[in-house]
């Protein structure tokens, strides 16, 4: 299965759906710019009608870009058909085929193709080596569990050696614990391939997990791409930031820049935070975006917002405490809570974080 990985390469893609009642066109996808490094899985990630989707499907070849164009390596394959463009694509639905054996349905590709057919024994026993369904060549696809249907689909898509596989929220009809195992599996097999993949969710647990880099998307337009832990912890607007992870807003005015750093009032305390994504001047309003694990609870009167505990709820390796604030509830991640003071439910407490631990962002900015 070696093949030389490929790039993908979107230049200003749009993608506009006409309205046949005389409104105005849908933009599905507007601008759309971005390389995907060969070897690489880049994850397209956004809540639904973001235009993920309709992104993934172009390079697909299954929708025609309006405007812009698309590059697998160095062919520009913007209009041609989806068997032209060395690509697999794997759906929300597995797609086998039940009158078939789990062997037929992966070889299906090949007999396509009218490969010999002891080369498609050879690959296909392959294949299903590689998901680890060595055994299962003559099971019906009604007889396999989720998680085993869909290592069969993900065979089925990888058994033609596409230069770019497309995984479009594959793991979506899965229970909580194979959605784990699988993802693990995905990017395991993904990488000891080489291959080139573009992955779409709207799981952001899924995105940081899988990725060697995330392109989060709304309305349509790409709104920061970037690596898990930067995307994460250095996000460009308050959108991304609240979908990528759980994350608290506090309210502070810009009172004075200092180089690279500006210092902010916020509840009677001055912080000296790393300058936004965006140019703000003094005087302006922000928002200090922090994350529940960077939080951390002391005494009342210790630290900088007062609150109460509402809610604990406990998770094992770490507890989350609900407090209520001035500023609504915000979220304390406490790990190992073992080890740690954990303060009851009612109790009086203060939060208080590491300013180097927050992100400075601009209010509006959504």
């Amino acid at each position: 299965m070696d093949k030389k990985s490929v790039s993908v390469t979107l230049e200003n893609v749009t993608k506009r759906f006409k309205d046949v009642k005389g409104k105005s066109d849908v933009i599905a996808v507007k601008d759309a710019r971005f390389i995907v490094e060969g070897g690489d899985l880049v994850t397209l990630l956004g809540p639904s009608g973001c235009g993920k989707t309709t992104t993934l499907r172009m390079v697909a070849g299954f929708e025609l870009p309006t405007e812009g164009k698309i590059f697998i390596g160095d062919s520009d394959v913007t209009f041609l058909p989806p068997n032209k463009r060395d690509t697999a694509t794997m759906f929300q639905s597995y797609g086998l085929f039940p009158h078939m054996s789990v062997f037929d349905n992966v070889a299906y590709g090949l007999k396509l193709r009218k490969v010999d057919s002891d080369e498609i024994k050879k690959r296909v026993q392959e294949s299903l080596d590689l998901v680890g369904l060595s055994t299962y060549g003559d099971r019906a696809p009604g007889k396999l569990s989720g998680g085993q249907q869909q290592r069969v689909a993900l065979a089925r898509s990888l058994i033609v050696t596409p230069s770019v596989l497309l995984l479009d929220e594959p793991l979506s009809n899965l229970d909580a614990l194979l959605r784990e195992q699988m993802r693990v599996e995905i990017r395991r097999i993904q990488k000891s391939l080489s291959i080139t993949a573009i992955y779409v969710t709207h799981d952001r647990v899924e995105a940081m997990s899988l990725s060697d880099r995330v392109i989060v998307m709304k309305d349509g337009e790409i709104r920061q791409m970037g690596a898990p832990d930067e995307i994460y912890e250095k996000p460009n607007s308050r959108f991304v930031a609240g979908f990528v992870g759980k994350a608290a807003f506090f309210p502070v005015t810009l009172k004075e820049k200092r180089d690279d750093k500006w210092i902010c009032l916020f509840n009677k305390h001055e912080l000296v935070v790393s300058r936004p994504p965006v140019e703000m001047k003094e005087g302006d309003k922000g928002v200090l975006m922090a994350r529940p694990e960077s939080l951390r609870l002391e005494e009342k009167g210790k630290g900088y917002i007062e609150g109460t505990v509402r809610m604990n709820v406990y998770l094992g390796n770490s507890l989350e405490s609900f407090i209520q604030t001035p500023f609504g509830e915000v979220l304390v991640q406490i790990d190992d809570p073992h080890s740690k003071k954990v303060f009851a439910e009612g109790e009086a407490v203060s939060i208080s974080f590491s300013v180097d631990r927050v992100r400075l962002l601009h209010p509006d900015e959504n």
